[in-house]
């Protein structure tokens, strides 16, 4: 990629580019960060719109981009924001399909190449799948490329109508929160071990929204399969949502051995100190507790679904999504032979280190600006 470095430096005429970030799950918000950093280290003149929180949670003013907060509303008042902050840009790049959607509206009527980068699978049932359906060829048709995340979602794309679809070189995000405490992992592993009550039994860590597509009700049914084990493993989901209060009572009434605890903001600990990590969704892309398992070396059962299998490789144990016996029979297993837990953390830590780096990332997202701003006015006149 030779020509990405014509980037660095521009010259008089730096690229000007137009990050667009909707409401951003953690991932897409990460990669926006990241990739804003690297960006504006080569020299490109980057300004993120995305809502004033999401600012605030990752920074985006304080690795080198303008940040112009706007609100995930798709409403006129919204989209002028987001038209006036695209008013110069020589390209916009919209992460997510509100995002694009939001973004197609405002270059509406310019020659302002759109990239449209699918970081996730929205889900929708009956009359609004068919709407989600339009929407997602309405943006594929109007991206000049669109990049997926896996390649379900590349596939998904070309389906939609795209012109140009290709898998995107996403890096792993930074962990949510830096340990704020140093010293002894194992010390750090048993105090968060007791505070959530499994200092002398497995903990499993579940991390996610409480939604329908998460699969957590087949986890609470393969909880009710491993309560006759010695000592009963004690499941911790982190996170909220629509469905906490469901979760909740079927706990308490079926007397399953599963703790909610709700938003953390040191799940990178709580994480490191889990015997296994558990994915039970019906459908990811590239899963960032999938991703921080196998960094922090915790042995994964995942739904084989989605991008999971793409990013994991042979370093998980996959199961199919919905099998509350496949999967509570996978977790009993595991934990009776630390061997092949072993071999898991050993694996994924390899399959973890083939991951694209954030450099690589960064490098593949320039080249594809290039081939689409290189007829772009004094485009050429700072390049070496």
């Amino acid at each position: 990629m030779s020509h990405v470095s014509s980037h660095s430096p521009h010259g008089p005429s730096p690229l000007r580019t137009v990050q667009v970030l909707g409401g951003g799950s953690a991932g897409s918000s990460a990669h926006v960060r990241s990739l804003a950093s690297g960006l504006a280290a080569r020299g490109v003149r980057v300004t993120v719109c995305a809502p004033a929180e999401a600012d605030r949670a990752y920074g985006f003013s304080g690795v080198g981009a303008q940040h112009v907060p706007v609100p995930r509303s798709s409403d006129p008042a919204s989209v002028g924001v987001l038209r006036a902050a695209c008013a110069d840009a020589d390209l916009v790049h919209a992460h997510g399909l509100h995002a694009a959607l939001r973004a197609v509206l405002a270059l509406s009527g310019r020659r302002v190449p759109l990239v449209v980068t699918w970081h996730t699978s929205a889900h929708a049932e009956g009359a609004r799948a068919h709407l989600l359906r339009l929407l997602e060829r309405r943006v594929a048709k109007a991206a000049a490329v669109v990049l997926g995340t896996s390649s379900d979602l590349v596939d998904r794309a070309r389906r939609r109508g795209a012109r140009d679809a290709r898998l995107a070189a996403v890096a792993f995000p930074a962990p949510r929160t830096p340990p704020v405490e140093h010293g002894d992992p194992d010390r750090l592993g048993h105090k968060a071990r007791a505070e959530l009550g499994a200092t002398d039994r497995p903990l499993l860590m579940a991390v996610g929204s409480l939604d329908p597509h998460r699969g957590y009700d087949t986890l609470l049914d393969a909880a009710r399969v491993w309560r006759h084990l010695d000592p009963v493993p004690l499941l911790v989901i982190a996170g909220e949502g629509p469905l906490r209060t469901v979760l909740q009572h079927r706990i308490e009434d079926e007397g399953l051995p599963v703790r909610l605890i709700g938003r953390r903001d040191d799940i990178t600990e709580l994480l490191a100190a889990a015997d296994l990590a558990l994915l039970p969704s019906r459908w990811e892309s590239r899963s960032v507790l999938a991703q921080e398992a196998l960094h922090a070396r915790v042995p994964l059962v995942a739904t084989a679904v989605g991008g999971t299998p793409e990013l994991v490789g042979d370093a998980a144990e996959l199961v199919p999504y919905g099998d509350a016996e496949a999967l509570a029979g996978v977790v009993e297993r595991l934990l009776a032979d630390p061997e092949r837990r072993e071999l898991l953390k050993e694996k994924g830590a390899r399959q973890a280190a083939s991951w694209p780096t954030e450099d690589e990332n960064v490098a593949q997202i320039l080249s594809v600006y290039d081939e689409l701003t290189q007829h772009r006015p004094l485009a050429k006149a700072g390049r070496t």
